[in-house]
């Protein structure tokens, strides 16, 4: 799970300061495509190594290979076809959650746990008012889903049994939200997780509303605290991905996703946990949708329809390396990272 990453990386030693020597090399990092065989967008990406990986997108398609992105074998659920898969959250091979996003019973939730072969629909979303965005889980037992605002709370969906039956948590936990606030299902990263501490810490972030916030939680998802973030926020602008690679140090990126190119403090970072964000000296300048970090290196990447960028500082500057279109990207224990966009494009990146 992408949680688990932290602990992964922080015992490969010498191997994580040669991977830095890698990335900071004259040649720099670009990414090499992978032949997916199809032209649906893959918005929900889950690598699980540099030879493992899940994508899940439009038209209820699930792939996965085995093979680091030389063959993706179509695992989708039988029953799935035409829903719009935005996140998956994988394990191995074998084990992975998918979720389908939309209003009412078009926002569910399926299990395998053999390799995609066969799938379980553990969750159909019962409520008209919901719409489910995004799935994190903090160990293989706890996740949680986020569905936007439903009576004027964020509605968040728990399971504690590694996906097979969830819950919807009360909202008593929950602060109030914003008049037009909601999460953004762009990229599998609106509610995410990195809790080696084993404490619950969970974190959501929005737009829409007059504020652009970030929302956390150190218990599992029982009580949420919220902070307005720096990134501007509107109709269809806020903070559309973060990224923990500890309970400490985050990044948030974004913009307005009806005009891409331009997105002014559109990157931002926390050093303690969420409670307070500084926008990036050097910001992509453009709108991101995706950012993941490299294990505990203070190395990430972001990604958007108009370009990749990598951070080697932490996320205070970030520098342009590429110019294509991704909407997704993760990266695993052993420092592989991962990119998925519109029609059928996967990546792997080079260094």
């Amino acid at each position: 799970m992408r949680s688990m990453r932290v602990l992964a990386a922080a015992g490969l030693g010498l191997a994580i300061m040669a991977t830095t020597s890698g990335f900071t090399s004259s040649a720099g990092p670009s990414w090499r495509l992978t032949d997916t065989g199809v032209t649906v967008r893959f918005r929900g990406l889950a690598p699980v190594s540099g030879q493992v990986a899940w994508a899940a997108g439009s038209a209820g398609t699930v792939l996965r290979t085995v093979d680091g992105g030389r063959h993706w074998a179509s695992v989708a659920p039988a029953a799935a076809a035409g829903l719009e898969f935005r996140d998956i959250e994988a394990w191995d091979a074998r084990h992975a959650v998918a979720l389908a996003i939309g209003n009412g019973d078009a926002s569910r939730i399926y299990t395998t746990g053999d390799g995609g072969r066969t799938w379980t629909e553990t969750f159909r979303n019962d409520d008209e008012a919901a719409f489910y965005d995004c799935v994190t889980f903090m160990d293989r037992r706890h996740g949680l889903a986020l569905s936007d605002p439903v009576g004027g709370k964020f509605r968040i969906l728990a399971t504690d049994d590694g996906g097979r039956t969830w819950a919807v948590r009360p909202t008593t936990g929950m602060p109030d939200a914003l008049p037009g606030e909601f999460a953004f299902a762009a990229s599998g990263t609106c509610l995410v997780s990195a809790d080696h501490l084993g404490a619950g810490r969970a974190w959501f972030a929005t737009g829409g509303g007059a504020t652009a916030r970030v929302f956390s939680t150190t218990n599992g998802g029982r009580l949420w605290s919220v902070v307005d973030s720096p990134l501007p926020s509107g109709e269809a602008a806020g903070v559309f991905s973060l990224a923990f690679k500890d309970p400490w140090h985050g990044i948030a990126v974004g913009g307005n996703y009806p005009t891409p190119e331009d997105a002014p403090d559109g990157a931002a970072t926390t050093r303690d946990g969420g409670r307070t964000w500084t926008v990036a000296r050097t910001v992509p300048g453009e709108y991101r949708s995706g950012a993941d970090w490299l294990g505990v290196l203070p190395v990430a990447v972001a990604v958007g329809p108009t370009g990749s960028d990598i951070t080697y500082d932490g996320g205070r500057t970030w520098k342009r390396f590429d110019t294509g279109s991704f909407d997704s990207v993760f990266c695993t224990p052993d420092l592989s990272c991962w990119a998925s966009g519109e029609k059928g494009r996967i990546a792997r990146l080079s260094r």
